[in-house]
Parts: structure tokens; C-alpha cells; sequence
């Protein structure tokens, strides 16, 4: 592949009919906009769509996208593991929007808003801190452990840079929305 790991949106923009491009957010953050043409195969799914995508890279290049380059960035790495070249796009999906380019939005997306990933976990962890520390002021002491615990999980997740909390969360209901159909992502990555 000649294309360079990491592309700016204003290259991406201008070879994105080159590519497959394949979208690694959670299907609800996908319903609220993709680039143009983006196939929805979430980070936790790209390992089941490996035989598609490697069809896919049989057409053309890929480009893997998230909301900040982050998830599309540990899709390249376990792409390239598997001896598949990918680009990914510096910024994901935030950075395509701050440069004044259009996200495409599925009819049945409705108006609902979903917080990205990053969000949904620091709400979260923060609010498991918060009712530990609440929990082991007014109730018993060892609820400080909830804490403990949540604590432990960031200093963990950032020195092997996962995430268990944005697994957990990405398996939520508001997270695969009713429309999200991963046979049809992988018909698309096949070209049908």
C-alpha cells in the first residue's frame, strides 16, 4: 500500500472514493454520522469480519475511522497483525467535522443523541468513584473499594491501552440501535 498510515482529513477527503472505508465506532455512534460511504464495523467486531475486510483490501485500500483516532488506530494495529495495510484518518470523525466536511446520517437515525465512547466512560467511571466515596462516607467504609476498583481499572486500561468499561458499555442497548445490522456491513465490505 502507498498510502501513508495516518492521513489528514484534507488528503483522505480527496482519495475517500479510493477507499473502503470502514467506520470502528459503536453502531450508535455511527447513526449519528459517518463519513460518506463508511461501513460500521465496530472496534469489538473487526476480529469476526476479518475474511470481509480482507476481501475488501483485495479492491482497494482501507481507511479506519472512529471519532478521534484512537479505535481506528487499534483496528490498523490488529489489521496489520493479521498482514493487512490500513490508513486511518488523523482526528476521526471530529476532526472531518472541525474541517467543515459532511457527515452522512442514515434516514432511520432519528434525532436521538449519543455521547461518543470516551464520554460514556468517563461519565461512568466518575460515577462509580463518586457513589464509592458517597456509599463509604454514609453507609459502610468498604465501599470505598468501588472506588479502589475504578481506579485501579483506569491506571490498568491506560497501561495496556484497552478499555474494559467501553466494552461493557458498547454492549448496552443505546449503543446497537435496532438498525445496526452487522450482515449488512459485511455484504458491503464483500462488494455486494
Amino acid at each position: 500500500m502507498s498510502t501513508p498510515v495516518t492521513l489528514p482529513t484534507d488528503q483522505a477527503g480527496a482519495r475517500l472514493h479510493e477507499f473502503t472505508v470502514i467506520d470502528v465506532r459503536t453502531p450508535a455512534e455511527y447513526a449519528t454520522g459517518h463519513l460518506p460511504g463508511a461501513v460500521n464495523v465496530p472496534l469489538d467486531q473487526v476480529r469476526r469480519a476479518l475474511p470481509e475486510i480482507r476481501q475488501a483490501a483485495r479492491r482497494g485500500d482501507l481507511l479506519l475511522v472512529c471519532a478521534s483516532g484512537a479505535r481506528s488506530e487499534k483496528a490498523r494495529a490488529l489489521l496489520a497483525q493479521e498482514g493487512l495495510d490500513a490508513a486511518t484518518l488523523a482526528g476521526g470523525t471530529g476532526a472531518w467535522v472541525s474541517e467543515g466536511r459532511e457527515l452522512e446520517r442514515p434516514a432511520n437515525a432519528g434525532t436521538r443523541a449519543v455521547w461518543g465512547m470516551e464520554r460514556q466512560v468517563r461519565f461512568t467511571a466518575g460515577t462509580l468513584v463518586l457513589l464509592g466515596l458517597v456509599l463509604g462516607l454514609f453507609v459502610h467504609p468498604a465501599f470505598q473499594l468501588l472506588s479502589a476498583a475504578v481506579a485501579g481499572g483506569l491506571v490498568f486500561s491506560a497501561l495496556t491501552d484497552t478499555c474494559g468499561m467501553a466494552v461493557v458499555l458498547g454492549r448496552l442497548p443505546h449503543n446497537r440501535p435496532r438498525g445496526a445490522n452487522p450482515d449488512s456491513a459485511s455484504a458491503a465490505l464483500r462488494g455486494e
